[in-house]
């Protein structure tokens, strides 16, 4: 069964056994604690179809959706209970503590009776769904598409070990790739698929999910560059752990039954945020593209105005995981800047129209991309997307600079705020700094702090 597939079973089961608890509950209420005749009513009919919907909602930002086949029994209980802890006491505050009672007993009575019947409704099908899915893990029915990075001897002993374990730990290995093109004796069991120069593009084609670098952890650059690579996408990655990752207590358990391994866990961000992040994109740009639309027409007189050439101006630029996608922005240079080849723009850039040196220092020129927010291509606050031909060139400096392209890329940036458009790559190199400390310390109270410094440099008009 497909990740999305499992993932639609979660949510029907979920919101069955809510409207099933919910209406059992209701039932039990009125019948034996408050002696009173079971009667089908409207508030019956609403709690059943709109309280199911407030109970998903609440699993989606706890994160029990994300990544299902990655369940385990332990983790799915903890999740119901805190789950349902939180579910019945925002119940009881909006629908239970207004009703007319005996005795403070009736209310204990009523939240012990729902936290029942919601848990055990919930965990119970739950508990077969996940139990099904670690048994097909454990059977090497399932699992996730694993590439090994490293071809000596250390990657075939990981690969050797894996495999050799009585149950499955949800590696399907596809394939490996090296570091220098040379160390390639694992190709004996795993077929090669190329170098680590070429690795996003490799991710992407055969479409893996976890990698493990099996270089030795005493080549730290080596492995610095790796993970600046990988870390910050969809990928999990893990390591090998030396001795003294062992003894220094970094070697994070994840499978008692597995090889010793360390998972390389990068994202700040808890779950919760980062689905509030995407709905919050979502219904912001979408209130924008709206309201701004008079915004959209003045600006696209002015621009027409200007000097020949469209309105809207469109660019190749490298997305989350390196996926390309077309920016969209107000023109603010005459047509065929570029006709040389890609140049970046300086503050008495020739071809910056006057109406387009005034939407660059406002950011005005950026508001059409409320539209790429909208369709997922960007995001309001993230790391500014760049172009392949510059990110070549700034990744041979820094490779650290890839993890920039794991995120969602922003509308706006620290980066962009405090520094501004830059004019070379030393000056991208600099930004950087900026988005990079963005990335290891994203929260939503950063994004807005964000937002907010970008509004201010609108209504200035002090942009770089």
């Amino acid at each position: 069964m497909n990740a999305r597939l499992l993932t639609f079973l979660l949510v029907l089961v979920d919101w069955i056994s809510a409207a099933v608890a919910w209406g059992s509950f209701y039932y039990v209420r009125k019948v034996k604690l408050e002696l009173m005749e079971f009667d089908v009513n409207e508030s019956f009919y609403y709690g059943v179809l709109f309280i199911p919907i407030a109970w998903v909602f609440l699993y989606l930002l706890q994160g029990t959706y994300h990544d299902v086949r990655r369940l385990h029994r332990i983790k799915i209980f903890n999740l119901t209970f805190v789950g349902t802890v939180i579910g019945v006491v925002m119940l009881f505050f909006v629908f239970l503590l207004d009703d007319e009672i005996n005795g403070y007993k009736q209310y204990y009575s009523s939240v012990f009776l729902l936290f029942a019947i919601h848990f055990s409704l919930t965990f119970i099908p739950r508990l077969l769904i996940v139990s099904n899915i670690v048994a097909r893990i454990h059977k090497r029915k399932a699992g996730f598409r694993t590439m090994i990075i490293g071809g000596s001897e250390r990657a075939i002993d990981i690969y050797n070990e894996i495999e050799s374990l009585p149950k499955g730990t949800g590696n399907k290995f596809v394939g490996f790739i090296n570091l220098n093109g040379v160390d390639r004796q694992l190709e004996q069991k795993l077929t090669y698929l190329g170098h680590i120069d070429d690795v996003e593009a490799i991710l992407r084609s055969n479409e893996i999910e976890q990698v493990i670098i099996a270089v030795e952890s005493v080549e730290h650059d080596k492995l610095r560059n790796v993970i600046s690579r990988l870390e910050g996408g969809d990928v999990k990655i893990k390591i090998l752990p030396d001795m003294y990752d062992i003894l220094s207590g970094t070697v994070k358990m994840n499978n008692i039954f597995g090889a010793l391994l360390i998972e390389v866990n990068t994202d700040v961000m808890p779950i919760w945020q980062r689905i509030t992040k995407r709905i919050f994109d979502v219904v912001a740009s979408a209130i924008a593209l709206v309201l701004l639309t008079p915004v959209f027409i003045v600006l696209g007189v002015l621009v027409k105005s200007s000097s020949p050439g469209p309105i809207l101006f469109f660019q190749q630029r490298i997305g989350k995981n390196g996926v390309a996608f077309n920016i969209i922005k107000f023109r603010t240079m005459v047509t065929d800047a570029e006709r040389a080849g890609p140049q970046l723009s300086s503050s008495n850039d020739p071809r910056i129209t006057k109406v387009g040196r005034f939407m660059r220092k406002s950011r005005l020129d950026e508001f059409p991309q409320f539209w790429n927010v909208l369709v997922g291509d960007m995001s309001l606050v993230g790391p500014r997307p760049e172009r392949q031909f510059y990110i070549d060139q700034i990744a041979e400096i820094e490779p650290q600079f890839h993890q920039l392209t794991k995120v969602r890329p922003g509308i706006t940036s620290w980066g962009q705020v405090k520094y501004g458009y830059a004019e070379n790559v030393e000056q991208m190199l600099s930004r950087m700094k900026y988005d990079l400390l963005y990335l290891k310390n994203r929260t939503l109270s950063l994004d807005f702090k964000i937002m907010l410094y970008t509004v201010l440099i609108i209504f200035k008009g002090s942009g770089k």
